[in-house]
């Protein structure tokens, strides 16, 4: 971030006094977080808690703190700005959601790789070779390689498409 709003040898204002229309102090609250260039960040700060409002929660904060202060309102506002009615808790919801699918997704993945290698192993038993036998003895997936399997075993993509859309039908009922 950087530490002031105004260049070096031009008494330049902040982007806070500019949108403010007021004259920019050498001890501004405002100019080390909202620089001339950057407009917009004070602008949606500024419609959402109010110029008065920032300054004092900027005044009351020990200097060290400010930055994360500021950075904090940034976020929030631009969150407001772009959803005024849930704010950031509609992108902690959206993430949220995705998770769940990440998760779902992730769940099924997992199952597959299980029931791969059950698959794997009554192959490798069904040709009489053993799981620990000294060829078989790799990782899974140089046992994979080892099978010699020309077709693909199962279509993954298949299979979190039809767990989404399985899982999207108990939604919507």
């Amino acid at each position: 971030m950087k530490e002031s709003g105004r260049k070096q040898g031009a008494p330049s204002p902040c982007a806070a006094c500019k949108l403010l229309r007021r004259r920019c102090a050498q001890d501004c609250v405002f100019a080390p977080y909202f620089p001339a260039d950057e407009p917009q960040k004070f602008a949606n700060v500024h419609k959402v808690f109010g110029a008065s409002n920032v300054n004092k929660m900027l005044q009351e904060l020990p200097v060290h703190q400010r930055g994360d202060a500021v950075s904090s309102m940034v976020y929030e506002a631009n969150a407001r700005v772009r959803d005024p009615v849930y704010g950031c808790v509609g992108a902690i919801h959206s993430l949220q959601n995705q998770i769940d699918v990440l998760q779902t997704q992730l769940a099924l993945a997992q199952a597959e790789v299980v029931h791969l290698r059950v698959r794997q192993t009554a192959s490798f038993s069904s040709h009489g070779f053993t799981p620990a036998s000294p060829s078989n003895s790799g990782s899974p997936s140089s046992k994979l390689m080892a099978s010699h399997q020309t077709k693909p075993i199962y279509d993954m993509d298949m299979m979190v498409d039809q767990a989404h859309y399985e899982e999207s039908m108990w939604t919507t009922c």
